[in-house]
């Protein structure tokens, strides 16, 4: 049997209120953070590279 890291969590019901505004915020922060330092890596790991 494989090891489940992270477990399935179903979609809300349609009478349960969204989580908070902080919590759905934060994600998107997050996100935005991990993207534009992915791309910081990328782009210092090509400008190390000699391409002369």
């Amino acid at each position: 049997m494989p090891a489940i890291i992270i477990r399935p969590v179903p979609p809300p019901e349609p009478d349960e209120p969204p989580p908070p505004l902080w919590r759905r915020l934060m994600w998107f922060v997050l996100l935005a953070v991990m993207a534009a330092g992915a791309t910081g890596v990328v782009a210092y790991t090509l400008r190390a590279l000699p391409f002369r």
